[in-house]
């Protein structure tokens, strides 16, 4: 195994792969002359220096574009349905007792946010993720932007494209006045993994809501396993579209 099984600090696994429907081969987009995947990589050596960093590809363009600036790549099988699945693959040869799930396409990703994921799988769950308040009504609306509900002890209730919770005395028609006086949160898709749930993710049937959401999470809770839902200030940027680099790059400094 490359790592120490026993270690306690969990690893970061970034999954890589190429296939975008949305955005053909963006991780290697060029932003100011270095891929999109390079700027996350750095991004995440300066703000979480303290965690092994590690990234699951599998294609021989993303790996050599990481060797070369670096950065430590274990390659795995193309044929994946989820990052999940290539997290426990890679994991299989890293062997870190937790994984912390990095997408490739959030070169703005915290250390505060990193450091949160890891506190909330030290609680004992099987999985710790991170949400952020809801601030404006399009968002809270828009089916691509994730919500999720949480119980008194911070653990997920549910994930969905739906507005939830549903405002019923206001009709379902909320403001930025209704937002800001409830407690309405965007999943992140930043992610912390039990190695022991991770190898296990795989073997389970995929869930019922699962299928019709089309959120992976949620194959997890229908098995009964806990998530825990970290709340961050922190928003992140990532890159699904090409007209989203842009956005990245106006937060870089001139």
């Amino acid at each position: 195994m490359i790592g120490d099984q026993m270690s306690k600090t969990p690893s970061i696994i970034v999954p890589a792969r190429l296939a975008s429907t949305r955005f053909p081969r963006k991780l290697l987009h060029e932003v100011r002359g270095k891929p999109i995947i390079v700027w996350t990589a750095e991004r995440i050596r300066t703000v979480a220096p303290e965690f092994p960093l590690y990234f699951a590809v599998d294609d021989d363009a993303l790996e050599s574009c990481l060797n070369s600036a670096g950065f430590d790549v274990v390659r795995t099988r193309a044929d994946h349905p989820s990052g999940t699945d290539r997290l426990a693959e890679a994991n299989a040869s890293i062997g870190a007792a937790a994984v912390i799930n990095v997408q490739g396409d959030e070169p703005l990703v915290t250390g505060e946010q990193i450091r949160a994921l890891a506190a909330g799988l030290a609680s004992g769950v099987a999985m710790s993720t991170l949400a952020l308040p809801f601030k404006r009504p399009e968002d809270f609306a828009n089916p691509n932007q994730v919500k999720v509900v949480r119980d008194r002890a911070g653990m997920a209730l549910y994930f969905s494209r739906s507005p939830i919770p549903f405002a019923r005395d206001a009709g379902g028609k909320v403001d930025a006045a209704w937002l800001a006086a409830h407690s309405c949160y965007r999943h992140l898709g930043l992610y912390a993994y039990d190695a022991d749930f991770l190898s296990a993710f795989s073997t389970l049937e995929p869930g019922f809501l699962e299928n019709i959401e089309k959120l992976e999470q949620l194959r997890a809770m229908e098995h009964g396993y806990r998530i825990h839902v970290g709340i961050t200030d922190q928003p992140t940027i990532g890159i699904d579209a090409a007209e989203d680099v842009a956005e990245f790059e106006a937060c870089l400094p001139a």
